[in-house]
Parts: structure tokens; C-alpha cells; sequence
């Protein structure tokens, strides 16, 4: 049974990821790999965890030595992995990135009958989900069943027992046979989401409207409480019935841009579980994925509470409230 002290409950992908040591070297020519765990939700609960919240993930691993590296991985962060299911005859996830910076970070994806397709919530992972403050997942749970159920029945039970529900669109080309199929089944969760975060595309996904001001409608028309669009170098903005919040990135030494958005993802849900307003959720969120670009990795990117702090010191912000 999972420890009643658990603020954040996460459901979704895990996976292995190996980024180029030689950087600005084609993929194709790179030699030599660093190994991280990766997966958005995994990083997003990595990143929570980092910054001082106590949280557990609910996902699956193929049986095979990758997930033995990764489990390791989770525990020593302080992630709780008693629902990480070992399945037979699927696959961890796996990915290769190029290191190019400032701009060029291709990555090949190999999800063959990948294991976090496979997740299902029984009474323990219900019981574990409604005795938390926030459940996190993401558009990619929806792309297979039995996942696609489970992360939806997750959802749902969530929000009837007064949790807040996070949904990060992720969306990831591999995992879909059209970008439309993506787009549908993550609209189909809304009525259970309470904070809805995408780039520009995925919003585009979502909503099938190509007008900005047309996105937030429809998002927030279908019950959605925070809609946060992610504008790359413009910066980020958050949409409520209340109104649109806009914050400017902060300024960084881009090595690499993967895994920023988990970065920013793990910024603002802190935030917002410290009850500070919009504004300021939007600062955490993107003084996370400032250090998170600066570094390699996903993961391993994400930065302790004391570095968020000393970021946040340099836009004016004072003090982290208990």
C-alpha cells in the first residue's frame, strides 16, 4: 500500500534515453552516448520530486535490464515505484538525440509494443491517485488501450475526488497513426482535466482551431480551468476565466532544449501547489526550463530546490512560501 503522504500522483511513460556526447555531430556520425532516464511524466515527477514534493508514478517497463537502471533511478530521487508494472513480451521505450546546440536537437523514438501502453489502474492505484493533491499525465497514455482507459478512468476518478488534474498534450509523432487521432483522444479526457499544458502545435492538436483566441475558447468551454500555451521563445502564457497571464522566458546558455518543457511542467505544478498565483507559476515554470536548457539530459537536468531559488533571485522573486 502506498505511503498516505503522497502529494503528487503521475501516470505515464518512463523511458531510456541516450544523448550524443559529441556535440554538434549528426546523429548518424555520433560515436558515443550518455545514458538518462527520460519519459515526460517520468521527468515531470522527477522534477517535482527534486523540488522538495512527495511523489509516486504509475507506469510500465518492459522486463529487461533497461528497467532496471531506471527503477534505480526513480528510488534514489525519491520517487514511488511500487505501481511501475514489468510487463512480458513489451518493450521500455528507448531514444537517441542529437546534441547541436543552439538549435538542433533531432531524436529517433523506438516504441515498438512499448510497455507503458499496457498500464491499468486497479482498486490500489485508485485508492493511491484520490489520497493525493495533483495527478499529472499526458496525451501519450492516451495513445494505445488498455493505457487509453486507464489514464482516462484515472482522470476522471481524480476530479470526482476533488484532486487536481494536470494533462501535458505531449504529443509525439511515433505513437499516433495521425496527428488528428492525438488531437481527438486528448480533447476526449477534457471534461476531467483541470490544467491543460501544450506548445503551439499540440493546442492546435487539441482544439482543431488554428485561431489562438479560438484554442482558449474551446479549451476553456469544455470545463478546462487553466489552459498554458507554450510559445517557445516568446515566452509562455496562461489562460483562466480570469483572464491571460504572459511571462518572457529567462535568459539562458541553450546546450539543450529537450526535456525544457517537462522542466517548465514540473515549475508551474509546483507552484500551483504552493497556491501562488498565475504569474508567478508561470516565473517557476520558466525558471525550471532555463536551467534545464542549460544542462544535458532530461532528468538529470532538472534542478534542487536551492537552484530554483538562486534563479529566482535574479528576477526580483523573494522567497518560496512553506
Amino acid at each position: 500500500m502506498a505511503p498516505r503522504s503522497i502529494e503528487v500522483s503521475v501516470l505515464g511513460r518512463i523511458g531510456y534515453d541516450l544523448f550524443a556526447v559529441e556535440r554538434g555531430r549528426p546523429l548518424a556520425k555520433v560515436e558515443h552516448f550518455s545514458r538518462h532516464l527520460g519519459g515526460s511524466s517520468a521527468n515531470i515527477a522527477v522534477g517535482l520530486a527534486r523540488l522538495g514534493l512527495s511523489v509516486g508514478i504509475i507506469s510500465g517497463l518492459g522486463k529487461d535490464l533497461l528497467a532496471d537502471y531506471l527503477l534505480d533511478f526513480l528510488r534514489q530521487e525519491g520517487v514511488y515505484t511500487e505501481f511501475v508494472r514489468l510487463v512480458d513480451g513489451y518493450s521500455t521505450s528507448l531514444s537517441l538525440s542529437q546534441v547541436s546546440p543552439p538549435d538542433q536537437f533531432p531524436q529517433v523514438f523506438y516504441r515498438h509494443r512499448p510497455a507503458d501502453t499496457q498500464v491499468v489502474v486497479g482498486d490500489e492505484e485508485l485508492r493511491f491517485i484520490r489520497n493525493t493533491r495533483l495527478f499529472v499525465t499526458n496525451g501519450t497514455s492516451l495513445s494505445a488501450s488498455p493505457a487509453r482507459e486507464a489514464t482516462r478512468f484515472a482522470l476522471r476518478t481524480a476530479r470526482e475526488a476533488g484532486v487536481t488534474t494536470a494533462f501535458d498534450i505531449d504529443y509525439r509523432a511515433s505513437s499516433w497513426p495521425a496527428p488528428e487521432a492525438a488531437g481527438e483522444e486528448a480533447f476526449r479526457a477534457l471534461p476531467w482535466v483541470d490544467i491543460v499544458i501544450g506548445n503551439e502545435e499540440e493546442c492546435r492538436l487539441l482544439t482543431g482551431e488554428e485561431s489562438s483566441s479560438r484554442q482558449v475558447e474551446k479549451a476553456l468551454e469544455s470545463g478546462v480551468r487553466i489552459l498554458v500555451r507554450k510559445l517557445g521563445s516568446r515566452g509562455v502564457e496562461a489562460h483562466s476565466k480570469d483572464g491571460r497571464h504572459m511571462s518572457d522566458p529567462l535568459p539562458a546558455e541553450v546546450v539543450c532544449t529537450i526535456g525544457a518543457g517537462d522542466g517548465f511542467a514540473a515549475g508551474f505544478l509546483f507552484a500551483l501547489l504552493k497556491n501562488l498565483p498565475l504569474p508567478q507559476c508561470l516565473l517557476f515554470g520558466n525558471a525550471v526550463a532555463s536551467i534545464v536548457v542549460s544542462r544535458v539530459s532530461c532528468s538529470d537536468a532538472m534542478p534542487y530546490l536551492s537552484e530554483l531559488e538562486s534563479a529566482l533571485q535574479t528576477t526580483g522573486f523573494k522567497a518560496i512560501r512553506s
